[in-house]
Order: structure tokens, then sequence, then C-alpha cells
């Protein structure tokens, strides 16, 4: 049984973790026990030596000091506040005034409010309750399908995963060993693409089946004008002044932050994005305030409701990401920055009160605290796995997969898929992910593309039965009976389980075809990172040329002496035409010798 036991102990070790959590233990206690307990039996078995555990204070200890998991506390808490100023509420309200009159309008809008609120919350459970509770009875009112309804809120919730400033990004980063800038511009892209692969999908739906997303009668619209108009005239001239002014800022952008930043690069294509967009935002929310001001009247109710309610939050997430990408503030500054410009704008929307920071102090304490404890857990499981070679264990049960690269993406992809539907999305990056992270880096993946595949797949973990937990979030908010609309005076069907998981189906869908995309495309996220400097043999000789003239040598510069004797010369081992010793090829190998004769 010992002999048993010695042979297979890191099996034995991934079962006994297995059988901790299916017992109902916590994961972070759970992770913290499998590793102590066959710890101490390694021990006894002579597979360690007794001091195994000496270094391990220092892990966690290390843990605490590690600065860019102070990321999380900081976006969380920005987030928080701004979901409690009823930011969410007046996003949805205008932005469904914006699309209403459009087939599919009210889905349009729950899809970019979603991907605001994932860019400003980042909280996947604000996100889809505050959605179910404002769009759901406007789309059961107006007759939406129920499934298309249900999906679209529970989909757009789950976008907080894949954009910036995600935790799970953070978390993934930290895991891999790579920056969290890095990781926020490789996701940026594909998380935009999916948006707008949702927009698609509810355009076709209202090309197909008009009937199911039909659009907002006239007597819906509240911002409409004196005159009758509904004033996106006005809307669609400031947004079309705001796009030229972002499109020419974008043509100088290089022009006037490279001399600024002191850089040669071309600029990332992200940054010339958000920055792009900032300017266009501010000009926009310039003009609208000068508009009120002096009661201009150029500009319509629906177009100044719309600049005041979507600008801020769009600012506040182009200044937070805009530092990020230029360098200019590392994520936690980044983060840091967001949360005192959430303080600013709750209190500028005077919704902020003793009792809302109170309550989104403790929100985010219990959330930094649970990633913690799960780490520490996770870094004493990983300590006695890998103590025990499990990281080489690991490696021979992919090693035979075929298909190289591309089948062990393939296989993990399936994986976390499957696992997605059973644990949460935390424990997955916790504990699965530095279990494939040196698989993945021996095949020579990039791991910020890597990072990017994994955050898409588990965002499906969201949607996917039995523990979807978006799904939850929705039934824990949609009417369970029969109820009478307040507007219409319509009698209104309840919202049934199978509705919401139904629902579901055709998004999951959508983030598995862009796990693909990504996966057959890493250009998608490659490209938007900075690439590495590539060393020109030929321009560094040019340079040094070129400081000898600037010194005034008229010859090249004589090779430096190290007191060795030239080839061929007396007391020299290789003669002319003969290969030359190890030490004369390798310079740092001839500086060592040399200073081992001066020494003698």
């Amino acid at each position: 049984m010992i002999e048993l036991l010695t042979q297979n102990f890191v099996p034995v070790m991934f079962a006994g973790l297995l059988i901790f959590l299916l017992a109902g233990f916590p994961v972070a206690f759970s992770l913290a026990a499998t590793g102590l307990f066959f710890g101490f039996i390694g021990m006894e078995l002579g597979l360690f030596p007794s001091n195994l555990f000496q270094a391990l204070p220092l892990r966690v200890f290390g843990i605490m000091q590690n600065d860019t998991l102070l990321a999380i506390p900081f976006f969380t808490l920005m987030g928080i506040i701004l979901e409690r100023s009823r930011m969410a509420e007046d996003l949805l309200e205008t932005v469904g005034q914006v699309f209403g009159p459009l087939r599919g309008g009210v889905g349009i809008a729950v899809v970019l409010v979603g991907a605001l609120l994932a860019a400003t919350t980042g909280v996947v459970a604000a996100s889809v309750i505050s959605m179910g509770l404002i769009a759901m009875p406007i789309m059961l009112r107006y007759g939406y399908n129920r499934t298309i309804a249900t999906g679209t809120i529970t989909a757009s919730g789950t976008l907080a995963q894949a954009l910036p400033p995600s935790l799970v990004l953070i978390v993934l980063a930290d895991q891999l060993g790579r920056s969290v800038g890095d990781m926020y511009a490789g996701a940026l892209v594909p998380g935009l693409m999916l948006v707008g692969l949702y927009l698609l999908f509810i355009v076709v739906v209202a090309l197909v089946k008009p009937g199911w997303v039909p659009a907002l009668p006239p007597e819906a619209r509240i911002y409409s004008e004196p005159n009758g108009s509904s004033g996106h005239r006005s809307l669609v001239l400031l947004l079309a002044i705001c796009a030229v002014v972002s499109v020419g800022w974008a043509q100088i952008h290089e022009s006037v932050m490279n001399p600024w930043l002191g850089r040669e690069l071309p600029a990332p294509r992200d940054e010339v994005f958000i920055l792009s967009t900032t300017i266009g935002a501010f000009l926009a929310l310039g003009l609208a305030l000068v508009n009120r001001l002096f009661k201009i009247g150029l500009l319509s109710r629906l177009t100044e409701r719309v600049t005041f309610v979507l600008i801020p939050p769009l600012v506040l997430i182009f200044l937070v990401l805009g530092t990020i990408f230029l360098g200019i503030a590392t994520p936690t500054e980044g983060g840091a920055m967001g949360a005192l410009g959430a303080l600013i704008m709750a209190g500028a929307r005077r919704t902020l009160s003793f009792s809302l920071l109170k309550q989104a102090l403790e929100n985010t304490t219990k959330l930094a605290i649970f990633v913690m404890f799960i780490l520490i857990g996770s870094t004493v499981f990983s300590f006695t796995f890998n103590a025990a070679d499990g990281h080489i264990w690991v490696e021979h049960l992919f090693d035979k997969l075929p298909g190289g690269q591309l089948g062990f993406l393939l296989f993990v992809n399936a994986l976390v898929f499957v696992l997605g539907m059973f644990i949460d999305f935390f424990e997955i990056a916790f504990i699965v992910i530095p279990l494939l992270a040196p698989v993945a880096e021996k095949l020579d993946i990039n791991l910020i593309w890597f990072g990017i595949i994994l955050a898409m797949n588990l965002q499906t973990s969201f949607l996917t039965p039995p523990f979807g937990f978006a799904l939850f979030y929705l039934r824990s908010v949609a009417a369970r009976n029969d109820y009478d609309d307040v507007i219409t005076g319509k009698r209104i069907k309840a919202v049934t389980t199978a509705q919401i998981y139904k629902g579901s189906i055709a998004f999951i869908i959508l983030q598995l075809i862009m796990v693909g995309v990504i996966l057959f495309n890493p250009g998608i996220v490659t490209g938007n990172l900075d690439k590495e400097a590539v060393v020109d043999d030929a321009a560094v000789t040019d340079m040094l040329n070129n400081m000898q003239d600037l010194q005034g040598f008229d010859e090249p510069m004589p090779a430096p002496d190290f007191g060795l004797p030239e080839p061929g010369a007396e007391g020299s081992d290789a003669t002319p035409g003969q290969p030359q010793s190890a030490a004369e090829e390798d310079p740092a190998k001839a500086l060592e010798e040399a200073i081992k004769r001066a020494a003698e």
C-alpha cells in the first residue's frame, strides 16, 4: 500500500482535493488542507525533507505584498459605487430611448449598457440584476420573445469577464506571470468583437423574426421635442462632429504623443482608440454644457440626456484604461483613480452617502478577502504539488495529445468549458491555470493569447447549466407569478426557469464562436501588444562608428587588450588557420582567464 501510494502520490493528491471539494468544504480551505495533509504524508514516506514547509510563510507574505492584486479591491470599489449610484437605471432608460424606435432596439440597448457596465462596475451580479429589474418588464410589456429577452440580459451581464478592467484578467495575469496592462490590451479588441457579435445576432433576429423583437410604440418615448420630433437628428449631428474630431485626433496622435512620451515606436492601436474616443467624449460633454448654460437650444432633450448620462462613465472608462495603456499608470494606480472618479461621480449625482460608502467598502473587503484566501490556499496546494513533481506529471498528461499546440488548446478549452458548468471562475483560475501555464509555455504558446482564450471561455461558466450564476441572478428578479402591467394594464405571464435556461443557449454558442475566432487568429490579441525591440547588428555597428567619428577617432577603435597572446604568437595555443580555443571564442571566458593570469 505504501509503495502504491509512493508511486502514485500526485494523482492520489489530486483525487484528495476532489474529495474535499465534493464534501462541500470551502475551496480555499480545501486547497490548503489538501496541501498540508499530503505534505505531511510525503514527509512520513520520505518523499520530502522534514523542513518542506519552512519556506511557506515567505510565499504567503509574498502574496500579501503583491501590488498587482491590489487592483482587485480598487476596481471592485469603483464598480459597486457606480452600481449603487443608480447609474445602470439611467443608462438603460436613456440608451433604450435612443434605440427604442428600431426593431430590437431595447435588446441593442441592453447589450450596449451591459458593455458599459462591464467596463465600469465589472460585477456580473450587479449588471444582470439591474438589467433584469429594469429591462425585463419593458421587454415583456411590448411583446419581446422571452428566450431572446432572457438570453440578452444574462449574456450582456457576463461581458464584465471579457472587457477590461475585468477582475478575471487581473487574476489570470497574476497566475500566468504576465503584465495586467498587456492582458488588458490583448482583451480589448476580442471583447469589443464579442459585443459586436451580440449586436449582430439581435439585428439578424430583427430581420428574420421581427415579431420577436418589436420596436417601442410612440407613447413609450419620453424625450420627444415640443414639435413632436424625436430629437434623433440633433443626436446624430453631435455624434458626427465628435466622430470627425476623434478621427482627426487619431491621425495626429503619434506626432503629438510620441515626443511627449519620448517614444519612437508607432503608437499601439488600443491607445489611439482610447484617447481618440476620450477626446470626442470630452467635446460632446463640453458642447452640451455650453448649450445648457447659455440656453442656445441647438441640442434636443434626447441629445442632452444622452450626453449627460453616457459621457461621464465613458470618460471615466477611457481615463482609467487610457492611462494604463499609455504607461502613465499601473493597473493598481488606474484602479485607485477609477475608485476616486466613481466617488466624484456619485457625489455629483447626489447619490453618495455614508450608508452607500459603508456598503461598498464592506462588499469590497469581502471580495478581496475571498480572493486572497483562495490564492493562499492554492499556494499551499501548489507548494506540495510541485515538490512532488506534479508539474512534470501534468506535462506527461498532455505530451501524448495529438496536434501539438492546437491539440493542447482544444483539449484545455473543452476541459475549462466543462469545469465551468460546476465550479466558479475564480476557482478554475486558481486551481487549473497554474497547472496548465507551464505546459503552455513549453509548447511556445503566447501566454497573453492563452489567457484571453481562457477568459473568453470562462465567460461561458456564467451561462452554462446547472450552475450558471447569471441564470440564477436573473431568476432571482424575474417575475415568478403572473402580474398586471402597471402601464398597459395587460396580464403578463410569469418567466419560467426553462425560458431563462433556453435563452442562454444561443449566446453560449456565440461565445464559443468567439473563442474559436481568437484560437485561429492569434493576431487579434497579440497585434495589440507592444512589439519586442529587434536588435539590428548592422545598425549597432553604424551607431558605434558614428560615436567614434563624434569622438574624433579617424581609425576604428582597437579591440580591448586583455593580455592574451595573439593567435599564432609565442604562448598561444592556436596557430594561424587553426580553430581558436573555447576561451578565445567566448569573450567572457577570455576575460576570466585574463584576470586569472593578471592575479598570478
